[in-house]
């Protein structure tokens, strides 16, 4: 996320913390980088002044001054002034109301507002166990209703019909009534978007909110928009009482400036971040973990909770269980591996919330190239037959190219891929019968990564 910012300020942050002395003139040009990075990354310039005003503030205070590690200290100001800037903490989704509580999505059409809601309902269904309807009242957009059908139908929620001839407001009251009457705890109204902000646009969303009383009035924003989500943020905040806001394609190349400014512009809190395209890809958003991505300080807390979601704990047990008992780790458990990885959202998900000082060790790895790898791996195996997967020994010649034919491959990329299953088949068999102390006193020895034959592992 805002990937030029997090360069610019992880490099600031290096150099702050080399600082054995901090005075003016080294904070005054600090800061000029600082400013010159948030406004070339699209932040709002009232956000920018009161940000950097801020910092200079706290930096030239005793507490900078009077520190052992000043520039560590002036580091974790402008970290906490970034997770002020954005909000404190984490503002919670509120559902106190009698059911159904009514959660209205507001915001330009092309900012997400279809796909947020179906991982908004997947949000509520999985984490706070609710039953969720959602309905559609964007009559004017073509396929709209049928769009947040699938999407909602993936979730797991349930989708209240509706049709482009009916009025919202009259969709709205039906729905309304149907989440009542078959006991629903949450309805979600996904609104209609304009291209831009128009004033019948605004008429009919006032009209919507006046009639179903929402708990909570979510702003869907596009991070990539830059300056014009500031003013897209400025009409709603007018129009309507924004109880919270969404932030959608922040996994995306953007310079990230909605994520600092909207929070400011509206003074609604920053509710849920859109972190990827997958339905399960909506973060709660916490400022202050999300400050320390912004200055490439990683997010470990994100990164354990997406390896956490991602893996089958009862496939990992059977897998240890396997291993263990010194049955023989087959290409069905290699395939169990990378799609464990796939499901963990991808090396490149993983690797955003990595400190920067680790990704720059990997930066010589290319992503998009490493991706491509893991697909082809899971592509070759899947082109193999049960029997050649239980047992690799027999895929000779013939059995090769028809699996390489079958994968679309090389026969060459067959034989890649069985030699790193033969060192992950070694490797697990150290691990029987307490040889893994060893294997990795081993490793400990071993100059670099790619010294002593160290097993490749599949992703």
């Amino acid at each position: 996320m805002a990937s030029a910012l997090t360069d610019k300020l992880t490099r600031l942050v290096k150099e702050m913390r080399g600082q054995a002395r901090i005075t003016e003139t080294n904070v005054q040009d600090m800061l000029r980088e600082v400013r010159m990075a948030l406004l070339e990354a699209d932040v709002a310039l009232p956000v920018v002044r009161d940000f950097i005003a801020r910092v200079k503030e706290k930096a030239l205070g005793q507490e900078v001054l009077g520190s052992l590690k000043p520039g560590q200290t002036l580091v974790s100001i402008v970290n906490r002034e970034l997770a002020a800037t954005m909000g404190e903490g984490v503002a919670d989704i509120n559902l106190a109301a009698q059911p159904p509580a009514v959660i209205l999505m507001a915001g330009l059409q092309g900012a997400g507002k279809t796909t947020t809601t179906a991982k908004l309902a997947k949000h509520l269904i999985e984490r706070r166990k609710k039953k969720v309807l959602t309905v559609s009242g964007d009559v004017y957009r073509p396929a709209a209703i049928e769009q947040l059908k699938t999407v909602t139908k993936q979730a797991g929620a349930e989708w209240f019909p509706s049709t482009p001839d009916q009025k919202p407001l009259d969709i709205a009251h039906a729905a309304l009534d149907y989440a009542k009457k078959h006991y629903f705890d949450v309805l979600l109204v996904d609104t209609a978007g304009r291209l831009a902000i128009d004033e019948a646009l605004m008429k009919e969303i006032k009209d919507l909110h006046a009639a179903l009383n929402p708990v909570e009035t979510l702003f869907v924003v596009d991070a990539m928009q830059g300056q014009d989500a500031i003013n897209t943020a400025k009409a709603f905040k007018e129009a309507l009482p924004l109880t919270g806001i969404v932030l959608t394609k922040l996994d995306g190349d953007s310079r990230g400036g909605a994520a600092l400014s909207v929070r400011q512009i509206t003074g609604a809190p920053i509710k849920f971040a859109g972190v990827s395209e997958k339905l399960d890809g909506l973060e709660v958003f916490d400022a202050e973990r999300h400050a320390g991505r912004i200055l490439g300080m990683g997010d470990i807390v994100a990164l354990v909770e997406q390896v956490t979601a991602g893996v089958d704990m009862e496939a990992a047990q059977k897998l240890a269980a396997k291993v263990k008992s010194g049955d023989g780790f087959d290409l069905n458990d290699f395939l169990s591996q990378i799609q464990q990885m796939k499901q963990m959202g991808g090396l490149s998900s993983l690797m955003d919330k990595l400190p920067s000082q680790l990704t720059a060790k990997a930066g010589a790895l290319d992503m998009d190239k490493a991706e491509k790898d893991i697909k082809r791996k899971e592509g070759i195996i899947q082109s193999m037959t049960p029997l050649e997967r239980r047992k690799p020994e027999l895929i000779k010649a013939t059995r090769k190219k028809r699996i390489a034919n079958g994968a679309g491959v090389q026969v060459q990329e067959v034989n890649r891929l069985l030699k790193e299953f033969e060192q992950m088949q070694g490797m697990m068999k150290k691990m029987k019968g307490g040889g893994l102390m060893k294997m990795m006193k081993k490793m400990g020895g071993m100059k670099g990564m790619g010294g002593g034959g160290m097993p490749k592992m599949p992703f």
